[in-house]
C-alpha cells in the first residue's frame, strides 16, 4: 500500500516577495473581518437582554475570576486549535470563537462606558478605538519595516501576563482597586505582544495560516483596546 503524502507548507521565509506581501495583506484582511464581527457580535449582545443581565452580574469579586478563567480556558482552545492545524475550515472556527469570547467579555466594560459616560459614550469608544488603531499600527510597521524577530520577548510577556493574573487575583481577594498604573502597565504588555505576534507572521507561520496568523494579531489588538478603555473610562 502506498503512504499517503502529507502536503508539504512553505515557510513565510521561504516566498517570494510578492507572496508575502500577499500573505500580510491576506492577515490584516482578516483582522479587520474580525474586528467587523467583534463590532457585528457585541451589537448582537446588547440587543439581547438575557445575555446583557448574564454578563453583567458576573462583573463582582469571585464571579469575575471564574469569567476571566472560563474566557481564558476558551480562548486558549481556539489559539491551539489555529496553530495547530493546517485545515482552514479548523482555523476559520478558532477565530469565531475567539471573536465571540471576546464580545462578551467587553460587555461589562461596554457597558459601564456607555452608561455612566452618558452623552460622551460613544466618544469614547471612538478614541480609545483610535488610539488602539494607531499605536497597533505603529507597532506592527516597527517590525514590518524592521523584519527584526521578536521571539524573544515570549519570556517576558508569559512572565508578566502571570504577575497581571496574580495581581488581578489578589485584587479581588483582598478588594484593592488594581489602580490606573496597572492599566498603564498592561498597554505597554500589549505592545509587546503586538510586537511578538508580528514578529511571528513574519517569520513563523507558513503560507496557508493566514487566518492563525490573524487571530493572534487579533488578540493582542482586543487585549490593547480594553485597557485604553478602561483608562478612558475612569472618572
Amino acid at each position: 500500500m502506498d503512504e499517503i503524502q502529507q502536503p508539504q507548507y512553505a515557510s513565510i521565509g521561504s516566498l517570494t516577495t510578492e507572496a508575502r506581501a500577499a500573505f500580510y495583506r491576506k492577515t490584516y484582511t482578516h483582522v479587520a473581518l474580525a474586528v467587523l464581527l467583534f463590532i457585528l457580535v457585541e451589537i448582537i449582545f446588547f440587543q439581547i437582554p438575557v445575555v446583557l443581565e448574564f454578563a453583567l452580574s458576573l462583573t463582582q469579586g469571585w464571579t469575575w475570576l471564574m469569567l476571566l478563567g472560563a474566557f481564558m480556558l476558551v480562548t486558549n482552545y481556539a489559539e491551539k486549535m489555529a496553530l495547530s492545524s493546517h485545515d482552514r475550515n479548523k482555523q476559520y472556527i478558532a477565530l469565531l470563537i475567539y471573536v465571540i469570547a471576546e464580545a462578551f467579555i467587553f460587555i461589562p466594560l461596554i457597558y459601564i462606558g456607555m452608561v455612566y459616560a452618558g452623552d460622551g459614550g460613544f466618544h469614547i469608544l471612538n478614541q480609545a478605538a483610535i488610539m488602539t488603531l494607531a499605536l497597533f499600527s505603529g507597532l506592527s510597521a516597527i517590525v514590518l519595516l524592521t523584519k527584526k524577530d521578536f521571539s524573544f520577548l515570549k519570556s517576558a510577556l508569559a512572565v508578566g501576563f502571570f504577575i497581571a493574573i496574580g495581581l488581578i487575583v489578589a485584587g479581588v481577594a483582598f478588594g484593592f482597586n488594581l489602580g490606573l498604573w496597572f492599566s498603564v502597565g498592561m498597554v505597554l504588555l500589549a505592545g509587546g505582544s503586538i510586537l511578538y505576534q508580528t514578529s511571528n507572521m513574519v517569520h513563523k507561520y507558513s503560507e496557508d495560516q493566514y487566518v492563525a496568523a490573524s487571530l493572534g494579531l487579533f488578540a493582542s489588538l482586543m487585549l490593547l483596546f480594553w485597557y485604553i478603555l478602561s483608562i478612558l473610562s475612569r472618572d
